[in-house]
C-alpha cells in the first residue's frame, strides 16, 4: 500500500509516503516496483513476510507494519492535509484503516489495483482455484475487506485486471527503458523487470509473473493524475463484491445498480503512451533522487564540511 500526502517524504518500505512534488512521482513508480518484487519473492519463492517485518531472531530487521506507519502519518499531518492511498494487494489493512471515522475523513482518494468486472467474457487470474473463473486474487484473498472498502463513501478509482492486461509486455517496457537516460531509478527498474522476464521465459512455474508488471499501471495512473498523457478512459460503475456462497463465486465483482457502490473504473490506456510515460518518468534526471547510492551517501558523510 502506498500513501501520498502533502507533507512527508519516503520513510518505509512497507507503506510508502511521499510528497506531492514532481520528484515524488518517480518515487511512486520506483518504490512500487520494489514492492511488487518483494511480493513476487513471497508468492513464488516462498519467502515469508515475517522475514522482513517481524523477525524476532533479528531485531535489526524489524520494520513497522502498515498500520504503524499509517498511525504515524496521521499524527504528523498538517491541519487540513489529506492522504491518497494506492493499494496492490488484499484490502485487509485498508479496511482496518477506514473503520475509524476520524481516519476516513483524512483520505482524499483511494486507488485500488485489482478486481475484475468480466461480464462473463473475461477470466480472472485465480489460477490456484480453477473453479473460480471470474475473481481476481486481491479480491478473493479478503473479500470481506474488499466489500468494506467498496461500500464506504470514499472516492475510489479501480485499476482492474482487464486494464492491467493491456500493459503486461516485458519486451516492450524493457526496450523502452533501454533508450531513456540511465538514472538510478531507470536502471533499478530495468534490472528487476529483466529478472522477472527471464524467469518467465525459462520456467513455466513463473508463467504468471507478468501479473506484477500489470500492477505497475496503478502507480503510473496515480502519478499522471488528471492529465491525459496516458490517453486513459474511465467509467463510473455500480459495483458489488460477492463475499458469501460457493468458492467459485467468492471475490467476484458484479455490477449491481440497486445495491452497488459507484466506483470510477479505468477502462483503457494507450499502450504506447503508457510505456513512453513510464520510461520517461524514470529516466528524467530532474526527478531523479539526489543521492544515487549508499556509497555516495557514505562519501558525503565522510567528507568534511568546507
Amino acid at each position: 500500500m502506498y500513501l501520498q500526502s502533502a507533507n512527508h517524504s519516503p520513510n518505509s518500505p512497507q507503506l510508502e509516503i511521499a510528497s506531492t512534488s514532481n520528484q515524488s512521482l518517480m518515487a511512486v513508480v520506483a518504490s512500487w516496483i520494489q514492492t511488487l518484487y518483494m511480493a513476487f519473492l513471497v508468492t513464488y519463492l516462498g519467502v515469508l513476510e515475517g522475514t522482513f517485518v517481524n523477525n524476532t531472531g533479528h531485531p535489526e530487521l524489524r520494520q513497522p507494519t502498515a498500520l504503524d506507519v499509517w498511525n504515524t502519518t496521521v499524527e504528523s499531518l498538517s491541519p487540513g492535509a489529506k492522504v491518497t492511498i494506492l493499494t496492490n494487494g488484499p484490502l485487509t489493512n485498508l479496511a482496518q484503516i477506514i473503520a475509524s471515522e476520524r481516519t476516513r475523513s483524512l483520505i482524499e482518494e483511494i486507488y485500488i489495483v485489482g478486481g475484475l468486472i468480466s461480464h462473463g467474457n473475461e477470466k480472472g487470474n485465480l489460477f490456484t482455484v480453477p473453479s473460480n473463473e471470474y475473481a481476481e486474487f486481491n479480491m478473493f484473498l479478503d473479500p470481506i475487506a474488499a466489500k468494506t472498502v467498496l461500500d464506504s463513501k470514499l472516492n475510489i478509482t479501480l485499476i482492474p485486471l482487464s486494464a492491467q492486461k493491456q500493459v503486461r509486455s516485458f519486451h516492450k517496457v524493457l526496450n523502452r527503458l533501454k533508450v531513456v537516460n540511465r538514472t538510478p531509478e531507470a536502471l533499478f527498474a530495468r534490472r528487476l523487470l529483466l529478472t522477472l522476464g527471464q524467469l518467465q521465459e525459462k520456467d513455466k512455474r513463473y508463467l504468471h509473473v507478468d501479473l506484477f508488471l500489470g500492477e505497475i499501471l496503478g502507480a503510473v495512473v496515480l502519478a499522471a493524475g488528471n492529465h491525459s498523457q496516458l490517453k486513459q478512459t474511465f467509467e463510473f460503475k455500480s459495483l458489488k463484491v460477492l463475499v458469501e456462497g460457493d468458492i467459485s463465486k467468492v471475490g467476484e465483482i458484479i455490477i449491481d445498480e440497486n445495491q452497488g457502490k459507484k466506483v470510477k473504473v479505468l477502462g483503457s490506456v494507450n499502450e504506447v503512451a503508457y510505456y513512453d510515460n513510464f520510461a520517461n518518468l524514470l529516466g528524467d534526471p530532474k526527478q531523479s533522487a539526489v543521492i544515487a547510492s549508499f556509497n555516495e551517501q557514505k562519501r558525503i558523510w565522510s567528507t568534511p564540511d568546507n
